[in-house]
């Protein structure tokens, strides 16, 4: 009986099938991120999220040289609200 459409799969056949392809590797590529994500979440490794704190950058500022102890106290004072 299925000789009426040729190969036997009709344009909603077609569409099924390439949903269902697109799908399936959606989701193998969602679960191998998340795997991923997980054993490196596990490994201890600290996980940086959003930006850093202007604090923070004027302390790695410090930290690399560029500004002197005398600055990062001032330029801090000054981020706090305080006086200089």
């Amino acid at each position: 009986m299925m000789f009426w459409y040729g190969d036997g799969m009709n344009g909603w056949g077609w569409f099924a099938m390439a949903a269902g392809m697109v799908l399936f590797w959606g989701l193998l590529i969602t679960a191998v991120v998340l795997i991923f994500r997980t054993l490196d979440h596990a490994s201890g490794r600290p996980v940086r999220r959003g930006l850093p704190t202007p604090e923070q950058i004027l302390g790695e500022r410090l930290a690399r040289g560029e500004i002197d102890e005398e600055e990062y106290r001032r330029r801090l004072s000054a981020l706090r609200g305080g006086e200089p």
